[in-house]
């Protein structure tokens, strides 16, 4: 899910007083779009013009998996700038199970269930207001796909499906169609770009 920077807020609750000052060089952003996990929204890194909330998909490695993420993500990047991008990739136990089990609820309140059924489960969890202020929604790989995505408007969703993906298809074989939505990063960082209002 793609927020605008001034609708999400990150909460820390520090200790009014330490025994020890605070070392603001330990929060550093990744500047490497092309690692497997992106903390920006943790890490203490500054607000950023645009983003970019994502759940890896089933199996993936780190917080933001290695074949779509990245390529997402520097496409991106080669719009707005790497300055004016964030990243926060989901932590949570991206298996098969969870995506049997169609995710997880409970992970679904903090964002955490499995890819695309991340977007379904979360969204329908959020209010009106709040939805109104989603930008847009990218999916790859959309086990729900045609579903609606609670109340986000479809004039904000794009869902890319490949000929072929059974996972698309209601089913549950990942085949060589579900592993190459890295192809479709330059469309969907577009589609982003388009909706999220800011001028690059």
């Amino acid at each position: 899910m793609f927020l605008p920077t001034p609708v999400l807020a990150l909460l820390a609750l520090l200790p009014l007083t330490t025994s020890s000052p605070l070392n603001l060089s330990t929060f550093k952003r990744a500047t490497d779009l092309t690692l497997t996990s992106q903390n920006d929204l943790t890490n203490g890194t500054p607000c950023k013009a645009l983003t970019i909330i994502f759940a890896r998909g089933t199996v993936s490695p780190g917080n933001v998996g290695e074949n779509v993420g990245p390529p997402f993500f520097q496409a991106v990047a080669n719009i707005t700038g790497i300055t004016n991008l964030a990243v926060q990739g989901v932590n949570y136990s991206a298996d098969i199970f969870g995506f049997l089990a169609g995710g997880s609820a409970s992970g679904s309140r903090t964002m955490a269930t499995l890819g695309a059924q991340l977007v379904h489960n979360s969204a329908k969890l959020l209010s009106n207001a709040t939805a109104a202020k989603v930008s847009s929604v990218v999916m790859f790989g959309d086990p729900f796909n045609g579903t609606a995505v609670g109340n986000i408007p479809a004039s904000k969703v794009v869902t890319y499906c490949h000929a072929g993906d059974n996972i698309c298809e209601g089913g549950i074989l990942v085949l060589a169609p579900h592993l190459n939505y890295g192809m479709d990063a330059s469309a969907a960082a577009a589609f982003v770009i388009k909706l999220s209002g800011p001028t690059f």
